[in-house]
């Protein structure tokens, strides 16, 4: 699992928690299964969206982009989650 980094000097605001993981969809059901609800923020890179066709973009020329897109996944963050459900989402992925 990969957690995102944050720029030397600067801080988040944590509006999305996401982190990457070779196996996204299948810690996705892991996660679905002990009720932990998730989100695909950005399933699909920009260059590969419709609205961006007439760019000419193919599958496999941004690659990074598309591992990004394929390998990322959304916790849930807001402010009324309590110390008892991070726990809980950490466990389940430690689990995982």
């Amino acid at each position: 699992m990969i957690l995102l980094a944050t720029a030397d000097g600067g801080a988040s605001v944590y509006h999305q928690f996401t982190l990457r993981h070779p196996r996204r969809d299948a810690l996705r059901e892991h996660l679905a299964r002990h009720e932990i609800g998730t989100d695909l923020i950005y399933p699909v890179p920009l260059h590969r969206q419709a609205c961006f066709a007439s760019l000419g973009y193919e599958a496999g020329s941004l690659p990074v982009a598309e591992k990004a897109a394929a390998t990322c996944l959304s916790l849930p963050i807001f402010p009324e989650l309590t110390d008892a459900q991070v726990d809980h989402v950490i466990a389940t992925i430690n689990a995982f």
